[in-house]
């Protein structure tokens, strides 16, 4: 663990400089301590923490088996900061052997620029954002022929699962944490929040379930993980939407989460915020077109050997 709150105290002022929305940290975290300096001889530090996900956990749809994670302090040293900090984990890194399912990943805030020269020239690639959207809902659309939007059941839970499966599918061929099992892992989860009655909603065109967001609520208070990545308040979070191949570029989708924005709304939401795949090329531009912007990035290299 870092020994002084100084990297704290400029990781706050970096931070409140890229986002204004981007909470301050406010704990430093435990870990391997990893220290580094730029060619100016500014000391620079960071905390390297390993996750290992066992065999059918929630978590391997969108993680790696083992994963080493970085947690960077790079002060106000720019891109050189952070650079140096990649290149000192290079180094750690080559006293392991991390395996084919495994990945070294950084979480950074979307907006600060000086430090993404540093990631893509170390290998990293932006696999995954956070993106939050805090505007109004728009209007009501028209209405359209034949289609209508209500809130799943737990008769629906087989229509729903296999929409999700469709999501997951698409993701395996534009991500890396493609999982033959994906449909297995999620069905329990699934099958519970059906029956709880969360806001999980189903689009249907003349009788037919063509499009599902599967959505629910979290409270971002002090102590949460929340906390660490959102504004305080209450926040609809968008888990996961699909829809139907043949269904695609109707504008279902989005009649879809206009219904779902303003359902937050009237109960409450400080706002919405979901995760999406930068290289998916629908979510890409589906979701900015909803009022979606990047909050946090996810970078990643898999394997973790393959860290430059």
């Amino acid at each position: 663990m870092i020994a002084d709150d100084g990297p704290l105290a400029t990781q706050k002022a970096r931070f409140a400089a890229a986002d204004p929305l981007v909470p301050a940290p406010v704990a430093l975290p435990d870990g391997e301590t990893l220290t580094a300096a730029t060619p100016a001889g500014e000391r620079v530090t960071a905390v390297v923490q390993i996750r290992h996900h066992e065999p059918g956990a929630m978590d391997l749809l969108w993680s790696a088996e083992r994963v080493w994670q970085l947690f960077p302090f790079p002060g106000q040293t720019g891109t050189e900061g952070m650079d140096a900090l990649l290149r000192a984990w290079r180094h750690r890194m080559d006293g392991e052997s991390p395996g084919p399912d495994s990945a070294c990943a950084v979480t950074w805030p979307s907006r600060d620029a000086p430090a993404i020269r540093a990631f893509l020239s170390h290998g990293m690639v932006p696999i995954s954002v956070l993106a939050v959207r805090t505007a109004p809902p728009p209007p009501p659309p028209g209405a359209r022929r034949g289609l209508t939007i209500r809130r799943a059941r737990p008769e629906d839970f087989e229509e729903a699962l296999e929409l999700t499966g469709e999501t997951f599918a698409y993701s395996a061929m534009v991500a890396y944490h493609g999982r033959d099992n994906a449909k297995e892992l999620v069905a329990p989860q699934l099958k519970r929040n059906l029956g709880a009655g969360a806001p999980i909603w189903l689009a249907e065109s003349d009788g037919v379930a063509v499009a599902l967001a599967d959505c629910g609520w979290i409270d971002s208070v002090p102590g949460s993980w929340a906390a660490e990545l959102l504004p305080p308040g209450r926040w609809g979070y968008v888990n996961s939407v699909a829809t139907r191949p043949g269904s695609r570029g109707r504008g279902i989708g989005q009649a879809l989460m206009a219904a779902v924005h303003r359902d937050f709304h009237v109960h409450g939401a400080t706002g919405t915020y979901l995760y999406y795949n930068p290289p998916n090329p629908l979510s890409s531009v589906f979701w900015p077109r909803q009022g979606y912007r990047p909050l946090w990035t996810f970078w990643e290299v898999q394997p973790a050997s393959a860290l430059r």
